[in-house]
């Protein structure tokens, strides 16, 4: 079976659960927004963290400057890098996705202040799996051990499956929604999504694929690590949207 197809095959089952989530129908209200935001800031944050990881292992970053692996894989990664540190908002002004999410948030009136306080420099990470939501941080700290501890190849799968086309389009639909029944407020979110979807679901995601590929080559143990490690970034993304279902819910007994 071809490599791509294995780890396609391996995580439908989860993927789809992924999809037809019951969480998106319960995002009725501006608060349900800001709650979803103030959990989702965080995958935000570690997919970039997870992506610098990626071009350390592939590309040189060190001084003095020496190739490191093939030149291919090298502008994989940092086409990649490019477009999701440096994006435009929608004023054309240059801005990394994570930053374009902070201001949507700060449109929406999400609270910013326990990410922003975990992104100061020289914040320890145990400092943030502490001050993440419970269901943020079990996801941030399985990414951090994947950037700990697993091969690039691993990694790269990851980034790839687990992380590059989740937002589905009915979420996007949900937002446009509220975006008319909220004139104004949540425009920002919004574009993100567009652009989530526009450029990390189909320019990157492909780029990420080959990505996958180079790494993974003909070796059939590389491909079932690769298939095995994205399932089970499913799995935490699943129970991501599990923990932030269980908070709206709460909410909405309130």
């Amino acid at each position: 079976m071809d490599g791509l197809q294995l780890i396609k095959n391996t995580i439908a089952p989860v993927r789809e659960t992924i999809i037809q989530h019951p969480l998106y129908s319960h995002m009725r209200r501006m608060e349900d927004i800001r709650l979803f935001m103030q959990y989702h800031v965080f995958a935000v944050w570690d997919f970039m963290s997870l992506l610098k990881s990626l071009q350390r292992h592939l590309t040189c970053t060190e001084l003095p400057w020496v190739p490191v692996g093939s030149a291919a894989t090298r502008f994989l990664i940092n086409e990649i890098v490019t477009g999701e540190e440096s994006d435009v908002d929608p004023s054309g002004n240059r801005v990394s996705h994570f930053e374009l999410y902070l201001q949507a948030m700060d449109q929406v009136g999400a609270d910013t202040t326990d990410i922003r306080n975990c992104t100061l420099k020289g914040v320890s990470l145990s400092t943030i799996f502490d001050s993440a939501p419970p269901a943020a941080s079990e996801f941030i700290q399985y990414t951090f051990s994947l950037i700990k501890n697993a091969p690039v190849h691993v990694q790269a799968a990851v980034f790839t499956f687990g992380r590059e086309d989740l937002i589905p389009d009915m979420f996007l639909a949900l937002v446009n929604d509220l975006d008319k029944q909220f004139p104004g407020q949540i425009s920002l979110f919004k574009y993100y999504l567009e652009r989530h979807i526009e450029v990390d679901g189909d320019h990157h995601s492909h780029l990420g694929m080959q990505m996958v590929q180079e790494l993974c080559g003909d070796n059939p143990v590389k491909w079932k690590e690769a298939a095995e490690a994205s399932r089970v970034a499913l799995e935490k993304r699943n129970a991501l949207w599990n923990g932030i279902l269980e908070e709206i819910k709460s909410v909405e007994i309130i």
